[in-house]
């Protein structure tokens, strides 16, 4: 399992943009070994074999510093 996603997303027929999502990795479970987790099942048995929740690599190109800023000190707060 662990080579096949190693191997990423596109190998498997998924864009790269998302990575690999439980429900991803889940249909690949399926496909591959024919056998069934539930989504919660999926987590805890990559949790168990040491994959980890990845933040994503580069931020939106959107994305308006000073605007999340301004929020985090006039919305958070309250």
């Amino acid at each position: 399992m662990e080579r096949e996603l190693g191997r990423g997303t596109l190998a498997h027929g998924w864009d790269e943009e998302q990575g690999w999502t439980l429900l991803r990795v889940r249909a690949l479970i399926i496909r591959l070994f024919r056998v069934e987790y539930t989504v919660q099942g999926v987590r805890k048995l990559l949790r168990r074999h040491g994959w980890t929740p990845q933040v994503p690599a580069r931020r939106a190109l959107e994305r308006d510093d000073a605007a999340v800023e301004r929020w985090r000190s006039e919305v958070w707060t309250r």
